[in-house]
């Protein structure tokens, strides 16, 4: 993949057709995909030299920032080292100080992502996950946009709201530790929250929305904000690369796979379906891991057509 093509999708100038092009590379093999992450993180680091005005942090967490940074570098690879100049170079050239285009973040299937904006948050991508974000914060609001699922551990700034904003629900906070799961082609839409508060508008709202406490959680049924508990705190270790699934159905199980993994899951066997499961699996060890493991407690067999992508489970 060219390089330069590459620099224009992080920085957020390339075309509909240029993006296509990159998603389609970056999905090919776990290769392109450490090669990209690699010139993301790169980037990402090229951020904290234009950052904009922000809340002055203590001496030392700025340093702990600084080291928790080194340690990245020090995971790309020998040849993105080489080359680290000239893509800094070029960031600095293409991101002027006052420039705030929007970039975008794809995490292909069965990949995750962690990646810091420019205001210091922190933000975990699940898979098939595409975050919209700006490359400084200004204005009244800090505004990301979000199709799939991420965690965000949200830097204080009670002058400056941070709203995630999703096909069907937007989340409004001043600093908190939440969870929003928004796949536009799924059909669940939840928010949980771990710290803080957040507040959940339904589309056009600004204000008088669902706030959640510590360990609440709403979800959108029909036209309508549902809240309860935070019933599986095991479930956000996706964020480590786990999948957790505490006694589920099989059904459940296989539509989440369907979802991370990016692939068709046919059930002929239908008497599998209600059957329960507890357990946790490594994401990258793949889909047909998890179908094996199943395999041991539930009768069934399953073939994997690569051309089509459709595993039938019989």
């Amino acid at each position: 993949m060219n390089t330069e093509l590459l620099q224009k999708y992080i920085t957020g100038n390339a075309t509909e057709s240029e993006k296509r092009l990159v998603t389609e590379w970056i999905q090919t093999s776990p290769e392109n995909m450490r090669e990209y992450m690699a010139l993301r993180k790169l980037y990402d680091i090229s951020l904290w030299h234009t950052e904009p005005k922000a809340e002055k942090q203590p001496a030392g967490k700025k340093i702990l920032s600084w080291r928790r940074i080194g340690k990245e570098v020090t995971k790309v690879a020998a040849m993105f080292a080489i080359v680290f100049c000239g893509t800094y170079l070029w960031f600095k050239k293409h991101q002027p100080q006052e420039d705030i285009r929007l970039q975008s973040i794809f995490v292909p299937a069965g990949q995750r992502a962690e990646l810091m904006l420019a205001d210091g948050t922190k933000v975990w991508l699940n898979s098939r996950t595409t975050l919209v974000f700006p490359s400084n914060f200004q204005g009244d609001v800090r505004h990301v946009k979000l199709d799939g699922e991420g965690y965000f551990a949200v830097a204080k700034n009670a002058e400056q709201p941070f709203v995630v904003e999703t096909h069907k629900c937007n989340v409004k906070v001043l600093g908190t530790e939440f969870d929003v799961m928004a796949y536009a082609a799924d059909s669940v839409w939840e928010t949980s929250l771990l710290q803080g508060e957040v507040e959940v508008l339904m589309p056009g709202q600004t204000s008088c929305g669902v706030k959640l406490e510590p360990n609440t959680m709403v979800s959108l049924q029909g036209n309508k904000l549902v809240k309860g508990r935070v019933r599986e705190s095991d479930y956000f270790l996706w964020r480590e690369g786990l999948l957790c699934f505490n006694n589920i159905t099989v059904r459940d199980i296989i539509e989440k796979l369907k979802l991370y993994y990016g692939v068709d899951i046919v059930v002929n066997n239908k008497a599998i379906l209600e059957n329960r499961y507890m357990g946790k699996f490594r994401t990258k060890d793949g889909v047909e891991h998890v179908l094996k493991v199943l395999k041991l407690n539930n009768k069934f067999t399953y073939t994997k057509d690569d051309e089509t992508n459709v595993i039938t489970i019989n």
